[in-house]
């Protein structure tokens, strides 16, 4: 996710929020830019790349003197990593500046009116519709024009905003994107995140949805979006910096697991308007969708596991023939790629070395191929016929969640288009399908509220040498991806099974004391798994299911039992799955693994 810093004081701003920025790399960034009120106007520089180009460019922010400023480091949404993307952004004058964290779900339809109005844009971004919707209100009232902007808007924002004419003084919006301001005997600041001012202040608030801040150099004004002044109480910041960079998680893996719900609602919410799904970057027309004839999914790790989840569920939904290749593999086996097919690439980094020579092979054979990918302008996502992003933003730990859970969705909303382009779904279904979608980020949320409970089993197994996960259906896929992640942060020997294959050699591996987790979330395969379970207690083997609340068969048949929400059962992986990184985590806690960075495994597999 993007970095937000903003200072205005006694000293100068731009040192200050350079610093700032600084504190936020780890969030990851593909570009930075700040802004400088000078006294007499906004004066910039951007720069694509690391922050450290922006502080050479800038001397350390002293060629841009100043006591009021504003400063981003950008996680690529809308459009490639370039110097005109980079934030800020600003209306035709200049005499408006803004950045942004969050995404503007409606920002074409708004650019698309301001057009129309005469204005001119620069950069192929979300954000600077809001720079020139601004100035499209503002009358020299800044506070009425950022209310008129905010009910015009739709999606998730955390802004920081100048106005030339309005000096010492800085405005701070927030929607959904986190966002704080912080104060000293020197000034007031802004930041999406606790590290960049840490070094300055102490003393925060929490600036909550739909809330705007007016920041002077000695006091701040609060107001809801009704315009009302609004009273707010500090809070005392007791982390140290190591703990402040993680948001006071013990580790970047646990902050990812916890920031799920929002990366569903990121890559989610849209794609669906009006009760229909529009995937715009699909760019595929309703008559080539119906021409589908068979789709290749093509991708390596946690993101092979997401497409073997894709294979149930499209092959369900919209009836289309599902191949679930490993990237790896699916270049030397000289495919039979029939006329019809569809490729789909799915990488987190968009640069998987296997990923993107599978994606090539593809093309070689004149097939159109869709990436579904995490990092904008990476390898993947330039090469491929069409992209879509998961806007999960950055993602720090080397063992996936939330990018597996943003990669989850994309695919279940295409599985959805397909579905009811194809018509294999009547609108009814098509209606329910939706609404389970809509619960699944306080489904999740209220999942991770459990950590306590699978702490304390997770516990009890530390010094296991082996963990069986086994599954039927999309529970198979979900026990895949549980198994990678415990063997991968906690190095325990494990593996996943399809739970019919296991009286064909694998049963024989199972002895008293041995772990065996049972995912059984599909009703119609219920009683089938139930039988599995009872087939490894008989051998000595210790359950734990993972189910749904309406599954009491289960509950009776293994020793422990997690609990998921009821969902729709094509959707049952997005909630099976957080328990189960849970589990992996704490075991990998209690034995002493470095859970953030696995021995011998890198975040972007860039080599064969």
């Amino acid at each position: 996710m993007c970095g937000i810093v903003g200072y205005v004081g006694m000293n100068p701003a731009a040192p200050l929020v350079l610093d700032g920025l600084s504190k936020l790399e780890y969030r990851g960034y593909d570009s930075a830019g700040i802004a400088v009120f000078d006294g007499k106007c906004l004066r910039y520089q951007k720069a694509a790349g690391r922050l450290k180009v922006l502080e050479e460019l800038t001397h350390g922010g002293e060629t841009l003197p100043g006591n009021v400023a504003i400063g981003h480091t950008r996680w690529a949404t809308h459009g490639e990593p370039t110097n005109e993307n980079a934030h800020p952004h600003f209306n035709e004058k200049n005499s408006i500046a803004v950045v942004h964290n969050g995404i503007i779900e409606n920002y074409q339809q708004i650019k698309e009116f301001l057009t129309g109005k005469g204005y001119k844009f620069r950069s192929e971004t979300d954000t600077e519709v809001l720079a020139h919707l601004l100035d499209y209100y503002y009358k020299g009232d800044p506070m009425e024009a950022i209310f008129k902007t905010l009910h015009r808007v739709e999606g998730s924002y955390a802004l920081g905003i100048l106005f030339d004419d309005q000096p010492d003084t800085l405005f701070a919006v927030r929607k959904d994107s986190p966002l704080i301001v912080g104060q000293n005997d020197d000034g007031c600041f802004i930041a999406s995140d606790v590290p960049a001012i840490l070094r300055y202040t102490r003393k925060v608030y929490y600036v909550d949805n739909q809330e705007i801040v007016k920041l002077h150099r000695h006091h701040m004004h609060f107001y809801n979006i009704d315009a009302e002044e609004i009273e707010k109480e500090s809070v005392t910041i007791e982390w140290d910096a190591n703990a402040a960079e993680k948001g006071g998680y013990d580790h970047f893996m646990l902050k990812e697991m916890y920031e799920q719900p929002k990366t569903i609602t990121d890559t989610m919410s849209p794609r669906i308007r009006d009760g229909k799904i529009v995937i715009d970057e699909l760019g595929m027309s309703d008559e080539e969708i119906a021409a589908i004839r068979k789709i290749h999914i093509v991708a390596c790790g946690s993101a092979y596991h997401t497409g073997v989840t894709a294979k149930y569920v499209i092959e369900k939904l919209a009836r289309i023939p599902v191949e679930t290749d490993l990237a790896s593999e699916f270049r030397y086996r000289d495919p039979i790629l029939e006329e019809g097919s569809m490729v789909i690439i799915i990488s987190q980094s968009g640069e998987t070395a296997d990923s993107l020579a599978a994606l090539r092979e593809a093309k070689e054979r004149g097939f159109k191929v869709l990436g579904i990918v995490n990092v904008v302008g990476s390898s993947i996502a330039r090469e491929a016929d069409n992209v879509m992003y998961t806007w999960a933003g950055p993602e720090i730990a080397v063992a996936t969640t939330k990018a597996y859970t943003a990669q989850l969705i994309a695919l279940y909303l295409l599985a959805m288009k397909f579905a009811q382009v194809k018509k294999t779904i009547t609108q009814e279904r098509f209606n329910q399908l939706l609404e389970s979608l809509d619960k699944l980020p306080h489904q999740v949320e209220r999942l991770l509220t459990d950590k306590e409970n699978i702490q304390k089993f997770a516990n009890r197994y530390l010094a296991a040498r082996e963990v069986f996960f086994i599954g039927r259906g999309i529970d198979y896929a979900i026990s895949l991806e549980g198994s990678l992640k415990l063997k991968e942060i906690s190095y325990i020997h494990s593996e996943a099974y399809a739970a019919g294959e296991l009286k064909h050699g694998t049963i024989s591996l199972i002895e008293k004391g041995t772990l065996v987790v049972a995912v059984c979330t599909q009703p119609d395969l219920y009683q089938k798994t139930v039988s599995n379970i009872v087939e490894v207690k008989a051998r000595g083997a210790f359950v734990m299911a993972v189910t749904c609340e309406d599954n009491h068969a289960a509950e009776g048949a293994a020793d422990y039992t997690i609990y998921i929400p009821q969902t729709d059962p094509v959707f049952a992986n997005s909630l099976a799955i957080i328990p189960l990184q849970l589990f992996g985590y704490y075991v990998a806690v209690g034995r002493g693994c470095d859970v953030d960075k696995p021995r011998n495994l890198a975040k972007s597999v860039t080599v064969e």
